[in-house]
C-alpha cells in the first residue's frame, strides 16, 4: 500500500516547513517546492502486514526481501514488485471424468493446503505461483487416479492423500512453496455403477449369512453326534431326555406331537402318551386337573 499514516505525516511536515519558509523569506518558492519534496518523501515509506514480505526491485534488479512493518524504498528507483502472503492458504481443485486404472470414469473434489516458504523463489521462479499451485494439484490428481483402481481409491484415501501430497510437493518446492495436507472431500461415480456396487454388495451379504448358517448347522450337528453318544450306553437317560421332550412339547394348549411307534414300543411310553393326552384333554376343556 502506497499512501500510509507515516507518507501522510511526512508530507505534512515537509508542506509545513516549505510553508513557513516561504512565510519568513516572502518567497513562494518554498511552497512548490516543499510541496515537490514532500510528494517524493511520501513515495518512500511502505508498511507491509505481519504475514506479508514485500519483493523490491531496484531498476529491475532483485535487491531483497522488506517487512513485516514499516520500511523505506527510493522512488522512481525502488519498485515493490508484489507482496507474498506467507500465512497457510487453501485451494480447492478437482478432476472430472477421470478414468482409473480400471477404466472408471470418477469425479473427485479435494483441497490442498499449503504455504510459502521462500518468498525470493516464489517472486522470482514462477509468473503466478497461485495459479501454478492450483494446476500442478489438478494434474497431479489426474495422475493418480489413472494409476489406482477404483477399490483402491474408495477404500484407500489415507494413501491417496499422502502420495498426491508428495507428488505436489515435489512440483511445487522449487516455487518455493511447501504442501501441508491434502484432503480429498468427495468421490462420485458414474450411477449405473453405483447400482451395480449395491447389488454386489447385498449378494456378499446374503453369501456371508448363508455360510454363517451352515457353520451353525455343523456345530448343532457336532452337538447332536456327542449327545447321542453319551445316551448310547444309559437308556435310562435317554428315557428321561424323552419325557423331558414331551413334556415340553404338551405345556402349551393344543400342542400336537407326533413320535413314532418306535419310541412308544422301544422306550415304554405308551401308558405316559395317555396321561398327557388325558391331562391336555382336560385343560382344553378348562377342567381342573386336581
Amino acid at each position: 500500500m502506497i499512501l500510509n499514516v507515516v507518507s501522510v505525516l511526512l508530507f505534512i511536515l515537509i508542506a509545513g516547513i516549505s510553508l513557513a519558509l516561504a512565510t519568513a523569506t516572502g518567497s513562494p518558492t518554498w511552497v512548490a517546492g516543499g510541496a515537490i519534496i514532500g510528494g517524493l518523501a511520501a513515495l518512500s515509506p511502505r508498511v507491509a502486514q505481519q504475514w506479508e514480505r514485500a519483493v523490491v526491485l531496484r531498476l529491475g534488479r532483485y535487491v531483497g526481501l522488506k517487512g513485516p512493518g514499516l520500511f523505506w524504498i527510493v522512488p522512481f528507483v525502488d519498485v515493490v514488485a508484489r507482496s507474498i502472503d506467507q500465512r497457510v492458504i487453501t485451494t480447492a481443485f478437482a478432476a472430472e471424468q477421470t478414468l482409473t486404472m480400471d477404466t472408471v470414469p470418477v469425479n473427485v473434489d479435494a483441497v490442498l493446503f499449503w504455504v510459502v516458504h521462500d518468498p525470493e523463489k516464489a517472486a522470482l521462479e514462477v509468473q503466478n505461483y497461485p495459479a501454478a499451485v492450483s494446476w500442478g494439484a489438478q494434474t497431479a490428481l489426474r495422475d493418480i487416479i489413472g494409476r489406482t483402481s477404483l477399490a483402491d481409491l474408495l477404500r484407500g484415501r489415507e494413501k491417496i492423500e499422502q502420495d498426491l501430497q508428495t507428488l505436489i510437493d515435489q512440483r511445487s518446492t522449487p516455487w518455493g512453496v511447501t504442501v501441508q495436507a491434502v484432503e480429498m472431500r468427495d468421490i462420485v461415480i458414474p450411477s449405473s455403477l453405483q447400482e451395480a456396487m449395491s447389488r454386489e454388495a447385498q449378494a456378499s451379504r446374503e453369501k456371508q449369512a448363508r455360510i454363517i448358517l451352515g457353520e451353525a448347522e455343523v456345530e448343532i450337528a457336532k452337538s447332536f453326534e456327542t449327545a447321542a453318544l453319551s445316551y448310547q450306553n444309559n437308556p435310562t437317560a435317554l428315557h428321561l431326555r424323552a419325557m423331558n421332550m414331551l413334556y415340553e412339547g404338551l405345556k402349551e394348549k393344543g400342542a400336537l406331537m407326533l413320535i413314532p411307534s418306535t419310541a412308544v414300543e422301544s422306550m415304554g411310553m405308551g401308558g405316559m402318551l395317555g396321561a398327557a393326552a388325558l391331562q391336555q384333554a382336560r385343560l382344553a376343556g378348562g377342567e381342573d386337573p386336581k
